[in-house]
């Protein structure tokens, strides 16, 4: 019986938390993440974009801090990568920074809070 029970949390634990199709980013791109919101039996989705100021964790326990601006304030959003509530994650721009953890934007305001974009270029 024990063991047929550990049997179904680990098919359950595998299907709630299966490592699904994730665009590769790092700390100083910006991003939308759009998540669902469940507020009583209704079901919403709401995005939040901004710049990734940390990734830490591996595995399915990756986690992900954006930073952005609202209203004159900063508003930081701690996400699990590998979520069920993430519906989408898209990568607006690229950054060029040079640190894993860019805690100094918190100190910043104004333009002095701008991180450089990548320049692509499309080979041909």
């Amino acid at each position: 019986m024990n063991k047929a029970m550990d049997n179904l949390i680990k098919i359950a634990e595998a299907s709630m938390w299966a490592e699904k199709e994730v665009p590769s980013f790092k700390s100083g791109d910006t991003i939308t993440v759009t998540y669902k919101i469940v507020e009583g039996n209704k079901e919403r989705l709401q995005s939040f974009r901004g710049t990734v100021i940390q990734i830490k964790g591996r595995g399915v326990t990756k986690m992900f801090t954006i930073r952005k601006i609202s209203d004159g304030i900063g508003v930081e959003r701690i996400f699990p990568l590998y979520s069920p509530h993430i519906d989408s994650i898209e990568v607006n721009k690229h950054g060029v920074v040079r640190r894993a953890r860019i805690y100094y934007l918190r100190g910043l305001t104004g333009k002095k809070a701008r991180i450089k974009e990548k320049k692509m270029t499309s080979a041909k």
